[in-house]
């Protein structure tokens, strides 16, 4: 039986054929993907012709075209739609992967001829991007530890197989922790909730199978549901568990995990001559140096907590005046913050999130692509991985672009979060192809016949992953190692974050904020209120974030931690966090630094970028208009285009003419002095 994930695909756009494809499929798909990229990797080490970029590192970009298609399907179900199949699959197919990349950085005969074109590279007459690719291609080789030899390659080839195995329970523990959980409303605690709240919850109780209405972990309903309801014995049981996650005993407990991962990390780096991971991480990033991130972090930590600091005052005089004695608690802050806003800025919501449909805001996210790129989407009627998945061509001036899907609600076989990744990169060496791209996200499904509705902060990530996707679809360079977001990780969030602002673009939400039972457009005032109150409660949101930063910072410096656990208290205690507010990520559900390497003593990354991205979005400004042509194509030209085949600074200096200060991001939160 021919096995359709190792085929040559005919659908349209070459897009995987989901339909034909059955868990059964992987593992004999991904044993014969692998030994065939085993050979051709052999074949280029072989080679008794002299080293050339094109029999070498040209070779390596066209290789393994069957492994990525098994992989990029693989990936895209097991975090998007989960199966105990499924998670055995990727409990599997980590040590393979591992050891299979381990072995190609280990092909002495491969890295030769790469470090003899590294010597030689000064008379290879290389363009720019093959440059790049050259210096990229070596510098993976020699942190991945090809220079090592003996036990030290040994060593190190066991700690990255131990690092895939730590990464995938890590997120299959916390997906087991999220799914399970779930709270059942009364009647009576449901009546007091607002209307699209009962929706979500009643649409979640149909998933569970509860027989009620229910609060589950999902951020889509947790998060309104702390907003709203003035249960508080309710809003303390289901913040407790969200806050869990990860750390609730038993099998899916994360913590010995994170230290392990710890742990190993250290070692990894110690064995490459670094004095610590963190080091070892950031020598690749725009931020260079720990003490880098730790000053621009530090910059940012002090007016937040100060800011949150007079919050948290107002908001216990408000829950005193409820009658409860006592601090105000991390579980009361977002109820009573929400009450604030409707005193102070005559902002409810519940008045709101009517005129927030998502089917209106990916229209707007397309629009806004339209009118800044010159893209156009059509919709396209394909099978997919899941139901709720929809996709769209992507064109401009009549060309095909790209494909983009949308998979946006939540379900209890989805990882928590929100992202974006390529199930296919551009490239036009040694072929062309064109980029899919899919953006997940975690919103709440409504009840059969109803619109989606989204909070203000769903719509803020629709408009951030589809800046990712942007990033992708507009990628315009030879070698797919260095198109769309490949690119540094501290620089990756500059498009995404970027993309944000043109969702409080007024003119963007008179258009598209439309009422979804009344068919109005937004009223002026609710509008002037939305963008008036765009920086309330920035305090909270920038101390919860930062904190998270700075312990994943302090957990790769210096020696890795005994206990994590500990060191975040030792940390939270050292800035001095408000008892109020809790990390947007503690330690046992921190999936971006420990799901693998991608965030570790990187998550300041967001915070990195957000100083480059308020600048830029000024850059728009200075020019008289959000949608300034000449503006919008130079910020393709430098950035959207050009993926990682320039440096990161280049491209930014590029399109800014300077490097930014954080006087402009705190000005846009609202805590400059």
């Amino acid at each position: 039986m021919t096995n359709p994930l190792l085929q040559h695909w005919t659908t349209p756009f070459q897009i995987a054929p989901f339909e034909q494809i059955t868990d059964d499929h992987f593992a004999p798909a991904l044993d014969e993907a692998l030994d065939a990229h085993s050979k051709e990797i052999e074949t280029i080490a072989a080679n008794e012709a002299a080293p050339t970029f094109e029999n070498t590192i040209e070779a390596m970009e066209g290789a393994g075209e069957k492994l990525d298609q098994v992989l990029s399907v693989f990936y895209s179900l097991a975090g998007a739609d989960s199966t105990p199949k499924r998670q055995e699959l990727q409990r599997d197919f980590s040590p393979k992967l591992s050891a299979h990349s381990s072995a190609i950085y280990a092909n002495a005969d491969l890295f030769s001829r790469i470090e003899t074109l590294w010597n030689e590279r000064d008379a290879l007459e290389l363009n720019d991007e093959q440059a790049r690719v050259l210096m990229l291609t070596h510098r993976g080789f020699v942190r991945a530890g090809a220079a090592l030899t003996g036990e030290k390659e040994q060593e190190m080839t066991e700690i990255k197989s131990r690092l895939a195995v730590l990464g995938t329970q890590f997120v299959q523990n916390l997906l087991a922790d999220e799914s399970d959980w779930f709270m059942p409303l009364s009647e009576q605690a449901l009546s007091e909730l607002p209307d699209f709240v009962q929706d979500a919850a009643r649409a979640a109780g149909e998933e569970k199978e509860a027989g009620s209405p229910v609060v589950t972990l999902s951020r889509s309903l947790i998060v309104p549901f702390l907003q709203f309801s003035p249960r508080r014995e309710l809003r303390e049981k289901a913040y407790n568990a969200w806050a869990a996650r990860g750390a609730n005993g038993g099998e899916t407990d994360n913590r010995g995990i994170a230290g392990e991962t710890l742990k190993l990390r250290e070692a990894r780096a110690r064995l490459l001559g670094y004095s610590d991971f963190a080091h070892y991480k950031l020598e690749t990033e725009m931020a260079g140096t720990p003490d880098a991130v730790r000053d621009l972090l530090m910059k940012v930590w002090e007016p937040a907590k100060s800011q949150a600091t007079k919050d948290a005052l107002i908001l216990e005089q408000m829950l005193h005046a409820d009658g409860i004695d006592g601090p105000l608690e991390p579980w009361d802050w977002r109820y009573y913050s929400e009450q604030r806003r409707k005193a102070e800025h005559d902002l409810d919501e519940a008045e709101l999130k009517p005129y927030l449909q998502l089917d209106r805001m990916i229209e707007a996210s397309f629009a806004c692509a339209t009118r800044l790129f010159g893209l156009e989407f059509t919709p396209l009627d394909l099978p997919l991985y899941h139901p709720d998945c929809r996709a769209w061509e992507a064109t401009k001036d009549g060309e095909h672009v790209a494909v983009f899907i949308g998979d946006y609600f939540a379900r209890g076989s989805k990882r928590s979060g929100a992202w974006c990744s390529a199930m296919r990169g551009q490239a036009k060496k040694p072929k062309a192809q064109s980029p899919i791209v899919i953006n997940v996200c975690n919103f709440a499904k409504p009840p059969a016949g109803k619109p989606a509705l989204l909070s203000y902060d769903d719509a803020r990530t629709l408009f951030h992953e589809f800046g990712h996707a942007l990033h992708q679809m507009l990628s315009d360079v030879d070698y797919e190692s260095v198109s769309g977001t490949s690119v540094a990780r501290d620089f990756v969030e500059l498009p995404s974050q970027l993309y944000e602002h043109w969702l409080e673009v007024p003119e963007v939400l008179s258009e598209f904020a439309i009422h979804a039972e009344t068919g109005e457009p937004m009223p002026q005032d609710l509008l002037d209120k939305v963008l008036g109150a765009a920086t309330y409660d920035m305090g909270f949101a920038t101390v919860e974030y930062v904190a998270s930063a700075l312990v994943d910072l302090a957990f790769h410096e210096g020696s890795a931690p005994a206990d994590p656990m500990q060191r975040q208290a030792e940390v939270l205690a050292d800035i001095g966090m408000p008892h109020a507010i809790g990390m947007r990520h503690a330690t046992p559900q921190f999936a971006h630094v420990f799901a693998g390497d991608g965030y570790s003593s990187g998550y300041y990354s967001y915070m990195w970028s957000e100083v480059m991205d308020a600048d830029a979005f000024e850059a728009f400004e200075e020019a008289g208009s959000a949608f300034d042509s000449d503006t919008a194509q130079r910020l393709v030209d430098t950035v959207l285009s050009s993926g990682g085949s320039r440096d990161a600074t280049e491209l930014y200096m590029a399109f800014r003419g300077r490097m930014p200060g954080v006087d402009a991001l705190l000005k846009g939160r609202g805590l400059a002095a």
